[in-house]
């Protein structure tokens, strides 16, 4: 039965910076796709990073162009955890930022994953 529970969410001002932290349970660390969205009010939830650990244990990322640069991605399979490290924080990053994983590859599609944390709130002002 998978978990993926999310914190480190909170209120910073523009320029500064959060990390978020996604503990996975229930999952293999291989196979899965695992990412970060986030939905703001009244916009749809867009993909904002996703990681993928490929068969030759090098891993994937990739990033939405608005975040490029500013955000990354990370896992520590010790830990099972996922993390966001975001910088220079800025208003239109404020939202709900979710932690999902899907079987397979990244899709950037949010109703394809299956597994969804319940979400930790970003206020950036």
């Amino acid at each position: 039965h998978a978990q993926l529970v999310e914190s480190g969410g909170g209120s910073v001002q523009a320029g500064g910076s959060l990390r978020l932290s996604c503990v996975v349970s229930g999952l293999p660390y291989r196979g899965y796709c695992m990412a970060w969205f986030r939905q703001a009010p009244g916009k749809e939830r867009e993909a904002v990073a996703r990681l993928y650990l490929r068969a030759d244990s090098t891993t994937y990322t990739t990033y939405a162009d608005s975040v490029k640069d500013r955000f990354t991605i990370s896992r520590d399979n010790a830990k099972n955890t996922l993390y966001l490290q975001m910088v220079s924080l800025k208003p239109e990053d404020t939202a709900i930022y979710y932690c999902a994983a899907r079987f397979g590859s990244c899709s950037g599609n949010y109703d394809s994953y299956n597994y969804w944390g319940q979400g930790t709130q970003v206020t950036v002002s």
